[in-house]
């Protein structure tokens, strides 16, 4: 058997985030819930607009079309189908979110061999607040009640994940357990497939995936859908192929660079999200959670010297 491999990163990982509370205004934004219905020209383009922002804001459209090596009509197509009239309007989005970016985050940014120790610390800690702020902006309280909804109502709950974000289905799993039973991480790839062939329609699949497009993510719910198993899904990309398939899903904020697989900024968004869940989930019982958790603590307690 193969263990977990790390998650792969679409092309247009490199897409920063508004870090705003209007974070549907942002271009950014945009294309990151567009990504999976792009052209493969397409996809060059909005790559290359995130990982340059801030020279992609000064080109000309034919600079613009020989530094993606496309040509100019996919560039206009590509800025109608983003909502706007045309290339000036798409550079002036461009820059208005590169200056919100500026403006919010300036604490975070890329980190440079000649920064102290508190430069570090300050620029990782500003995009972790962002990564936060950012996940805050993208919730949407009927999903948060619809993935609280499946969750009460499963048998048995399976977390799953690849990768970085396999940590992050532990740790849901961890949390989760610690007010209600049921929750169960698997890791493995080939215990995946196996234990989700045994969920029935009275289960639940709560899977991690940060770009929703992964082939083992694909092969474990083809599976739960083939068995009716309810599919909560966390996700930066909404329009993936994963989230296509789940019932539910969830959009985390934070946007990794394609070095930064498995960011703690990536995990940091998640996490919050479903604190936001699993807090949701308790206020429907907060005597009865509040019972479980101090049974919990009360079995742990005799671990400690």
């Amino acid at each position: 058997m193969s263990g977990p491999r790390r998650e792969a990163a679409p092309a247009a990982s490199a897409i920063p985030s508004s870090g705003t509370s209007a974070a549907e205004e942002s271009v950014f934004h945009r294309i990151t819930q567009e990504y999976y219905q792009l052209t493969s020209s397409e996809k060059k383009l909005a790559s290359f607009v995130a990982a340059h922002g801030q020279t992609a804001q000064n080109m000309s459209i034919s600079e613009m079309a020989e530094a993606c090596g496309v040509a100019e009509s996919t560039i206009s197509r590509f800025c109608r189908r983003m909502g706007y009239r045309g290339y000036s309007a798409f550079r002036l989005a461009i820059a208005a979110a590169m200056a919100a970016r500026m403006e919010e985050s300036c604490l975070s940014g890329d980190l440079q061999s000649g920064d102290s120790v508190m430069d570090l610390a300050g620029k990782l800690a500003g995009g972790e607040i962002d990564a936060i702020r950012e996940t805050q902006a993208l919730i949407r309280p009927d999903t948060i009640r619809a993935a609280a909804d499946i969750l009460t109502r499963a048998e048995k709950v399976l977390c799953m994940g690849q990768g970085g974000s396999m940590l992050t289905a532990w740790e849901a799993s961890h949390l989760f357990s610690m007010a209600f039973p049921g929750f169960f991480p698997v890791a493995d790839s080939h215990m995946q497939m196996i234990a989700v062939s045994n969920l029935s329609s009275r289960d639940a699949l709560m899977f991690f995936s940060y770009s929703g497009a992964t082939k083992d993510l694909m092969d474990v719910l083809e599976i739960a859908k083939a068995n009716q198993v309810p599919i909560v899904l966390v996700t930066r990309y909404p329009g993936s192929p994963g989230a296509a398939c789940a019932d539910v899903v969830l959009q985390c904020g934070s946007t990794e660079g394609p070095l930064q697989l498995g960011s703690v900024a990536a995990r940091v968004a998640q996490l919050y999200l479903i604190d936001v869940l699993f807090s949701e989930m308790c206020r429907r019982d907060l005597d009865r959670c509040r019972q479980r958790r101090e049974r919990v603590a009360d079995a742990l307690s005799e671990k400690h010297v």
